[in-house]
């Protein structure tokens, strides 16, 4: 992603109401684990960023270490994890089967080789280790934030699935997630397109202090909602899975 990026996200991920909904989601996900993480476990956050994700992984797992393939996310927000450092999601500087918790939240879709990504969560991950995979949904969404981001492509459920159970992961759960607020969001990214946002460099910084806090109340919702089914569409899909 661009520095500006970086920097605008090193602000809003402690605040920002899709950051916190999307923390919600993964400590719900990762309370619901069964079996549940062992004592002393060591978990890996692939695209760590600036680190906010970092403390429901300490929380969990009790050692957390946070790579990123730029040294700018790294440079920026409080100390989050056990350890942060720069590394190739393509290329894990680690040995097999070194981790019981793999977690890659909006990283495969920065990835030329996906595919590459994708089989280096595997290969970490110890025999009966879960890896949980967060990835933006559906092309139709292509928006503002995708380009400042530099993805490469956003995801159908079954381009996921294909491409986490062609690691050789087993799949135990795959689901959209930020439906509840799917279709403003779609008429939003439609409309850009007609009528671009020219006063912004992230959709991160459209609305103020009460659309924040309104999205917040709504995306909020879902993560007990979650615990009890899968939404049919989305924003965003979260795959659990695992070696």
């Amino acid at each position: 992603m661009e520095t500006a990026t970086y920097q605008i996200e090193a602000q809003l991920e402690r605040r920002h109401w899709w950051f916190q909904g999307r923390r919600r989601i993964l400590e719900r996900l990762l309370a619901k684990l069964e079996p549940a993480l062992p004592a002393g476990a060591r978990a890996l956050d692939v695209g760590c960023g600036t680190g906010a994700n970092g403390p429901v992984l300490v929380a969990r797992a009790g050692l957390a270490v946070g790579i990123d393939a730029s040294p700018v996310p790294l440079g920026l927000g409080e100390r989050t994890h056990t350890a942060r450092l720069r590394g190739d999601a393509t290329a894990l500087p680690f040995p097999d089967a070194s981790y019981d918790l793999v977690v890659a939240l909006d990283v495969l879709e920065h990835l030329d080789d996906d595919a590459a990504g994708a089989r280096e969560l595997r290969r970490v991950l110890r025999p009966g280790a879960p890896a949980v995979i967060f990835v933006p949904a559906l092309e139709l969404l292509w928006g503002l934030q995708d380009d400042v981001s530099h993805h490469r492509r956003r995801y159908g459920k079954g381009q996921l699935e294909a491409l986490v159970s062609g690691t050789g992961l087993r799949i135990e759960r795959l689901t959209f997630f930020n439906s509840l607020l799917f279709a403003p969001i779609l008429a939003a990214r439609l409309l850009m397109r007609v009528v671009p946002a020219r006063t912004v460099a992230s959709e991160n910084q459209i609305g103020g202090p009460l659309t924040n806090a309104v999205l917040e109340k709504i995306f909020g919702v879902e993560a007990p909602l979650l615990d009890r089914f899968d939404f049919p569409v989305g924003v965003s899909l979260a795959c659990l899975a695992r070696r």
